[in-house]
């Protein structure tokens, strides 16, 4: 049994890496992918581009502007002097937001009063918008805050205290609050999937084309040697290429990896088991490697968009999130952030290896069961 099992399994390393090209695809290809994915899957705002309109030029006016731009987010790249500079520069996305003071703001301060100015928001990207609101709304915080101490230094004859409340922050996991740190773990989930599934659903659509279905159901190889000598090069080559990824990303990103090596190996085995599976049921529907990967591909972006990567499952319509719990991807991101990320081990993501376990024994069962039929 051992014998034919690994005479199928040479038979396959042969097959997949003897192209050059496919070489190319199975060992670089994820490399590239980390490096563009790691700077562009980045929500961090720095640099806001925005257009300084002030009409009223007075201190007060240009001490709050000041607070914009020695900040490490806004950058002033205009200062305008009319509507109509405004507009334009919005509508051809020069800038992200306005500053606009209108006559009277210093006046309305000097004069106790509350003194208003705006921020006009591009908001075509709603999160972008939104981050940018809550940094403006954190400067001018501040801005009131030092207004009101120098206002209490003249009231209370510049006495050295005043009441107050200092919040000091202390962030757990990600200390410097950077996206890639939770990006790029996520990452080394997508690009498995993708390469794994295609290259499994197109591994049994290979062998109808080029006319070698046949010789395999008449060799003295039972379906389940099959099955295993099919499936066991894609898992050796996944596995490979988690190590190189989480190589780049620790050290190309510096994403930080406080867990166990080895028990990030044993949960990917775990979970390549339900995307071996979901493989081999593709290559057995398809009949054609065009038809497989476009089935591959049908699979591979809901799986996506509902598992967290991108957008918080927590926000999702209650509908949406139970359907998110029958995607295996869910379980296997947040595996995979406990253990760059917070150092978790298995005490904390049994429950997680347990629904992929549980997931992918299902899978590989019902995929089984379809390519015996298949064979038949």
């Amino acid at each position: 049994m051992f014998e034919r099992i690994k005479a199928i399994i040479v038979k396959e390393f042969i097959q997949v890496l003897r192209d050059p090209r496919m070489r190319l695809t199975i060992f670089v290809t994820p490399v590239i992918q980390i490096l563009v994915f790691g700077y562009a899957a980045n929500t961090d705002v720095r640099d806001i581009p925005v257009a300084v309109y002030d009409m009223d030029n007075t201190l007060q006016s240009r001490r709050l502007i000041r607070a914009f731009t020695f900040s490490d987010y806004f950058h002033a790249r205009y200062f305008i002097s009319n509507d109509r500079e405004q507009n334009d520069l919005i509508d051809r996305g020069r800038v992200s937001a306005v500053l606009r003071f209108d006559r009277g703001f210093g006046r309305d301060l000097e004069g106790n009063r509350t003194a208003q100015f705006q921020i006009i928001l591009d908001a075509t990207d709603s999160n972008t918008a939104g981050i940018t609101l809550s940094y403006a709304n954190q400067i001018v915080a501040r801005y009131n805050a030092d207004a009101l101490k120098e206002r209490a230094a003249i009231y209370l004859k510049k006495a050295a205290a005043y009441p107050s409340v200092d919040m000091r922050d202390r962030s757990w996991f990600n200390a410097n609050l950077e996206s890639k740190n939770y990006y790029i773990p996520g990452v080394i989930c997508l690009v498995i999937t993708v390469m794994t599934l295609i290259l499994t659903s197109m591994a049994v659509v290979r062998e109808k084309e080029i006319g070698t279905m046949e010789q395999l159901i008449v060799s003295p190889l039972r379906p389940i040697e099959l099955i295993l000598g099919k499936l066991a090069p894609f898992a050796v080559i996944a596995l490979v290429e988690v190590l190189m990824i989480t190589v780049v990303g620790t050290w190309w990103f510096s994403v930080p990896m406080h867990g166990s090596v080895l028990l990030l190996l044993a949960c990917t085995m775990i979970y390549l088991l339900t995307i071996l599976g979901v493989g081999l049921f593709i290559s057995t529907l398809s009949s054609t490697q065009q038809e497989a990967m476009m089935s591959t591909f049908l699979f591979f972006f809901p799986a996506n968009l509902l598992s967290g990567f991108m957008y918080p499952i927590a926000n999702m319509p209650a509908a949406i999130q139970y359907l998110t719990y029958l995607n295996p991807l869910r379980y296997y991101l947040v595996i995979l952030r406990g253990i760059f990320l917070k150092g978790v081990g298995m005490a904390v993501l049994w429950p997680q290896v347990a629904a992929l376990l549980l997931y992918g024994l299902v899978v590989i069962t019902l995929s089984s069961l379809k390519f015996r039929r298949t064979l038949g």
